[in-house]
């Protein structure tokens, strides 16, 4: 029951190309650990998001569908919007929690600190 209500739809947060901009704290990344989709995204997306965000998702629970986090292709398409909604200081995402502060500055590390793509 507890999976059920952690899906809703996403905040009106805009999805921004990956290209666009993003301010970096260049100190934040110059001591971060090295996260890769390969030892760190998959994994947090598979078990944090992708029971609403998959495409095989046998039910988003509201989810829309542009929301897809399949591949880190997808993901670094859309990396704008799961920063705004899943880390800092008031994340919406998941709506009923669940992930730890430590994943959450992982995944926002990860998403600032990585080469684009990995």
């Amino acid at each position: 029951m507890l999976f059920l209500l952690s899906c809703s739809s996403p905040p009106d947060v805009p999805i921004d190309s990956a290209s666009e901009s993003i301010p970096i704290d260049t100190d934040m990344c110059t001591d971060a650990p090295v996260l890769r989709w390969t030892n760190f995204g998959e994994s947090f997306m598979t078990h944090t998001c992708q029971g609403c965000h998959a495409s095989t998702a046998a039910n988003r629970y509201g989810a829309p569908e542009e929301h897809t986090f399949d591949t880190v292709d997808e993901v670094w398409t859309q990396r704008n919007w799961i920063l705004g909604v899943a880390t800092g200081e008031d994340p919406s995402m998941p709506p009923e929690g669940g992930v730890s502060a430590d994943d959450r500055k992982r995944l926002e590390l990860w998403l600032l600190c990585a080469p684009e793509g990995t």
